[in-house]
């Protein structure tokens, strides 16, 4: 059985427009003016988790709980994230082509399968790894190799990456003996080896892993 690997945000789901709904409600509900917010979207805007909230804490001296205010943002997050129907669609007909579907995503553990969970991924995914599961981010090859694990097998040839950010998905996957597809957003880097395959979303990227598995 081959795998595939998708990173979750940015890739299965849109993490950018729930993140600013999330922020927008969670300064909303606890009366925080715009200094606050303005903190929240700087220190928050590319990942996560309850440490920031104890800085926020000594910041700006409110007298939240960290780990209260970190479950509700996990919580608005959770309720504002999406993930397309199509991008579900095309992660079903992967695994009834035989695929094994895992996801590699840095970020705190309990925020990103609450993701999963609130957006039916849960439904489609073999194997979750965050890097809160063992204090280790993507490009390190451990944390694909923890992925592969959690979905029931190992790494191997024939294996897949996909994701949207050239570093940590695409150089890390390559590096862990993955096949990479890009999904282009982020600038390209000057230097970095090329990705296997580029696609502007992640639905053409499961449609090359089928076309490539009939090769």
């Amino acid at each position: 059985m081959r795998l595939a690997l998708f990173d979750l945000d940015g890739t299965l789901v849109d993490r950018r427009a729930a993140f600013a709904d999330a922020i927008a409600d969670l300064v909303h509900d606890h009366g925080y003016g715009p200094e606050i917010e303005r903190w929240l979207r700087t220190e928050l805007a590319d990942t996560a988790d309850r440490e920031d909230f104890v800085r926020l804490r000594e910041v700006f001296g409110v007298g939240e709980d960290p780990g209260h205010l970190w479950r509700v943002y996990v919580d608005r997050m959770a309720s504002a994230v999406s993930c397309r129907p199509a991008v579900l669609d095309s992660l079903a007909a992967l695994k009834e082509a035989g695929w094994s579907v895992g996801v590699a995503t840095n970020g705190a553990s309990d925020i990103q399968r609450a993701k999963v969970a609130a957006t039916g991924l849960a439904e489609l995914v073999d194997g979750i790894a965050a890097s809160g599961d063992i204090d280790v981010r993507k490009p390190d090859p451990r944390l694909f190799e923890l992925a592969a694990a959690r979905c029931g097998t190992q790494l191997s040839a024939g294996d897949w990456m996909t994701g949207d950010n050239p570093e940590t998905d695409i150089a890390g996957g390559t590096a862990a003996g993955l096949c990479a597809i890009w999904v282009r957003g982020r600038p390209w880097p000057d230097g970095l080896t090329a990705p296997h395959h580029t696609v502007d979303d992640v639905t053409e990227a499961v449609g090359h892993l089928l076309a490539h598995a009939q090769e």
